[in-house]
């Protein structure tokens, strides 16, 4: 594209996907806030049903580079199409679920569905769009989660407390219709489409500079799930009433919009480079958390400035594996553009447990340190991967 301006038809397109990302992040993060219901519903343990959310992590993680590889010289339409007709067909029959092996072989299946499918509206979204409005259209994309955390989500477990947890499910199959409509209309006819064998595909895996590429966001992401996966003892630890612990998350989440909002202007110029000092940033923000949350009105501050820095890395690394992979194996960019969002649940596993292991040591707050570590070791990683860049660009 040689335009540098954004069309109608761009708009609708980035709205279209960003209204996709909503409803295949309200399918994922909802079943986190409705566990409770659901382990009562069906008489087993929570940690039973917890594994509903870790088999669906793993699953997303494992299944998706596979699966886009083998797909990739499918039309792209089509097969994002077919792939929401089969998430509402997927979400219709959780509805209806009575077993909790029918319900986890459901959300395996809907992992899948949703990995594929966020890889395929960031590919949709960086090749359709102007060169320099691809970081803002990424944005948006990414934005599907986010107000899918901080609208969808809620919404889903207002449902379930009024009309039990089958209605929340029925509510992701509506917005999945929704979705499905949109993208009939506004999705175009003449996508990329790239033959070539799976061994191919996965060539990409064994190049080390993807390899670092892909482990700069899963430190990022490892760093803030660290703390955040710890966040609500934290908030009781510096006296929040239970009743406010809420509110506080949906703030959290609130301030986390302009995150998105920010990770565009980075991503606009100079990505790599300045995302050195992000996670510079993000360490400092992570440690002070030690000391500001003695004090209840500065510990909140320090955690709106935690939700800042949370996903300012997503569109720059998006697209910075993408441009990877124009570069070393073109007909791999389906590969690449699904490493972000699996990086990302890596990061959160890894993240999550290993503030786990801390945080089971002795001192709660000594996570806060785990994740300013784990964020200067994203940063060395993005200064190794902007120091090749310079060179190869001499050697060029």
């Amino acid at each position: 594209m040689h335009h540098t301006q954004l069309s109608k038809r761009h708009w609708l397109l980035i709205l279209t996907l960003a209204l996709l990302t909503f409803v295949l992040g309200t399918s994922e993060f909802v079943i986190v806030g409705i566990l409770t219901d659901i382990s009562s519903s069906l008489h087993m343990t929570n940690a039973k049903a917890g594994t509903l959310v870790s088999a669906f992590a793993l699953t997303f993680a494992i299944a998706t580079p596979l699966v886009m590889s083998a797909t990739s010289h499918f039309p792209k339409r089509k097969w994002m199409l077919f792939l929401i007709g089969f998430f509402i067909a997927l979400n219709a029959l959780c509805v209806i679920s009575t077993s909790y092996i029918m319900l986890l072989v459901l959300r395996v299946m809907t992992a899948i569905v949703t990995g594929v499918l966020i890889s395929l509206a960031m590919i949709v979204a960086s090749e359709t769009m102007p060169t320099n409005k691809r970081g803002l259209a990424i944005s948006f994309v990414f934005g599907g989660f986010t107000l899918a955390n901080v609208v969808g989500v809620p919404i889903g477990i207002v449902i379930a407390e009024w009309y039990g947890w089958n209605a929340t499910f029925m509510l992701t199959t509506l917005l999945g219709g929704l979705a499905f409509a949109a993208s009939f209309f506004v999705l175009p006819t003449r996508l990329s489409q790239v033959r070539s064998s799976i061994r191919d595909q996965f060539s990409l895996l064994i190049q080390p500079r993807i390899l670092i590429a892909f482990f700069i966001p899963a430190l990022g992401f490892g760093a803030t799930y660290a703390v955040f996966t710890y966040l609500v003892p934290i908030l009781k630890g510096m006296g929040a009433p239970n009743s406010s612990i809420s509110l506080i998350l949906f703030g959290y989440g609130f301030l986390s919009i302009f995150s998105n909002i920010l990770a565009n202007k980075i991503a606009s110029h100079n990505a790599i480079g300045r995302l050195r000092f992000v996670f510079l940033v993000q360490a400092i923000v992570l440690t002070t958390l030690f000391w500001t949350t003695n004090h209840f009105i500065l510990g909140l501050a320090n955690i709106g400035l935690m939700s800042l820095m949370a996903i300012l890395l997503t569109t720059s690394t998006q697209l910075y594996l993408i441009d990877l992979a124009e570069i070393y194996k073109p007909e791999a960019k389906g590969l690449a553009a699904s490493l972000m969002p699996v990086a990302s649940n890596v990061g959160i596993a890894f993240g999550s447990a290993l503030g786990g292991i801390v945080y089971h040591q002795g001192n709660l707050m000594n996570v806060t340190w785990v994740g300013g570590i784990v964020a200067i070791c994203a940063s060395l990683l993005t200064f190794f991967s902007y120091h090749l860049d310079h060179k190869q660009k001499k050697m060029a």
